[in-house]
């Protein structure tokens, strides 16, 4: 029984080494399986079992593997480039990836400082010498770094450590980045040139710290070394590309290979992130990411979505749950009604109040939204990567906006819906609210509620005339189910000056019941319709 139970959770494959402390965070729920040294038909033959990978540099996940991955939802890289993961091939297929841009961060600057001292006081061609037996002291004297300037390509996380580090070695730093905040390098003491070439000639040496783009394949080549001091010193140490060794190791013979044995170069393997701290960082990072993402939540650094920082994270967590609630509710309340509850050419506007609507990032609602409106159709994989395109795919249009009217809640979202054939005034709603981590729907089409979207509902529709509590709590009672909430639903005061049918004002009475067994069957519901005054009865699972 438990073989059952494990093997009927979702698996995660490691065909690289992961921290024991990333591992045992994944392991109660997941099962994990670490496979390290696959081949690459292995991985191919492997791979449409799992939901999630989690590699470092060396696993090539390339378009082929994606495509074979049919149930992958996430690829995590535990580390910052993303070179070895084929990103367009997974967005298209609907899968996250990734990474972990901040935990190594230290690591990388430390290696470029190590560099940066080693090249100083020729510490490779020293160690070396002591190894073949010399004794070379005249040979191998260095400069200080002290009162040398340092010129930094690319002022991002690991440049301004880098910085930092060096303005505490007695360095002067300059520094090119067009996206730099010149109040941010004030602060660090860095001094921004206008470009490139202001910058080659003054340095004593130059550090590159940019991901690879169109702008930065070979940024530094002949042309720019003849314009620096002949003493100059270049640390190439960025990421993504930019590596001294594009192909690791380096192909023999070629002329990376050839390089990295001249006298004044100083070459290391891949080591930039290569400490017990920073391989522990980002093993946990991902590894947390991972366990979000398959239990429904948010990534914090996805490479092909918007970028979803912590802040953000914490103040959508609720939203994202109460959309998503708000999405099934529609498809199953309306549905039931026969009132156009299926998709396909139907236009939902998603809008935000309060809090919400100065939120910059949304994608999260969004995605939210589609997830639950299909949850009852289909058995779509639904996230922030193809949202947009599965919501396409069944025939439906969504729009965001936002409100900045004084709504009571600062979290407030309202759903509306609605076809060409749809009249003025007759749009289908929902509107909900969070509140101190608990939600609740606060208007369900033309009636004022609030009662918390969880569990089994059944939301009756009819008029309000007395006796109708008790009429329902027999038809319940008679089939054991018990009512473990109820509220009474009134028209909301629009939909009174409209007029009501002269039979009676109408309501919505909205239930929350437990069976035995936990279903409700349809007869339940015939029952209900056929009590005189319903006028429909929907069944919604949340």
């Amino acid at each position: 029984m438990t073989a059952t139970n494990t093997q009927s959770r979702p698996r995660i494959l490691l065909p690289e080494k992961v921290s024991p402390d990333g591992i045992a965070l994944l392991a109660p729920h997941f099962e994990v399986d670490s496979r390290i040294g696959l081949s690459a038909d292995e991985l191919l033959a492997l791979i449409p079992e799992y939901e999630g990978l989690i590699v470092r540099s060396e696993t090539k996940v390339t378009a082929q593997v994606l495509q074979a991955g049919k149930k992958l939802k996430v690829v995590a890289r535990a580390g910052v480039g993303v070179d070895n993961i084929d990103v367009p091939a997974a967005t298209a297929q609907g899968v996250i990836v990734v990474n972990s841009p901040a935990g190594n961060i230290v690591a990388a600057a430390e290696h470029t400082v190590t560099l940066l001292l080693a090249t100083a006081r020729n510490v490779g061609r020293a160690d070396a010498s002591v190894k073949e037996g010399k004794w070379e002291r005249s040979k191998l004297v260095g400069i200080e770094v002290s009162k040398k300037v340092l010129g930094i390509v690319g002022l991002g996380k690991v440049g301004h450590h880098v910085a930092r580090m060096a303005k505490g070695l007695g360095m002067q730093v300059m520094a090119v980045d067009p996206y730099a905040s010149e109040d941010l390098a004030r602060q660090a003491g860095v001094t921004l040139l206008p470009s490139l070439e202001d910058l080659l000639p003054v340095v004593d040496w130059l550090t590159i710290h940019t991901p690879l783009l169109a702008t930065t394949l070979d940024l530094v080549g002949e042309g720019q070394l003849q314009k620096m001091k002949k003493t100059a010193r270049v640390l190439n140490v960025a990421r993504g590309g930019l590596d001294v060794f594009t192909s690791e190791p380096p192909t023999p013979d070629s002329v990376a290979a050839v390089l990295s044995k001249h006298p004044k170069v100083i070459a290391t393997p891949h080591l930039g992130a290569s400490t017990v701290e920073a391989q522990e960082n980002v093993s946990m990072d991902v590894c947390t990411q991972v366990l979000e993402i398959l239990r429904g939540g948010l990534p914090t650094s996805a490479v092909n979505a918007p970028i979803i920082l912590p802040e953000e994270f914490r103040k959508l967590q609720p939203s994202v749950a109460l959309v998503e609630k708000m999405g099934r509710l529609y498809a199953q309340h309306f549905g039931a009604r026969g009132k156009g509850g299926m998709m396909g050419g139907r236009t939902f506007e998603l809008r935000y109040h309060g809090d919400l609507a100065a939120m910059p990032n949304t994608k999260p609602l969004f995605a939210a939204l589609v997830k639950g409106l299909v949850s009852v159709l289909s058995d779509s994989h639904v996230n922030i990567v193809n949202a947009t395109l599965i919501a396409k795919e069944k025939g439906f249009t969504i729009n965001e906006t936002r409100s900045q009217d004084s709504k009571t809640y600062a979290n407030l979202v309202s759903l509306r819906a609605y076809d060409e054939n749809t009249a003025a005034g007759q749009h289908q709603v929902i509107e909900g609210y969070a509140s101190q981590k608990r939600l609740y729907i606060s208007k369900l089409d033309r009636f004022n509620a609030s009662f918390p979207p969880e569990g089994t509902l059944i939301v009756l529709h009819n008029y309000d005339e007395p006796g109708k509590i008790g009429g329902v709590g027999t038809v319940l009672g008679g089939y054991g189910i018990n009512i473990r909430f109820m509220q009474v639903a009134s028209l909301d005061e629009d939909a009174r000056d409209e007029g009501e049918d002269k039979k009676g004002v109408e309501a919505l009475m909205i239930l929350g019941v437990q069976s035995s067994d936990g279903k409700v069957s349809e007869s339940v519901l015939e029952d209900l319709r056929k009590s005189e005054g319903v006028l429909n009865v929907s069944l919604v699972q949340l």
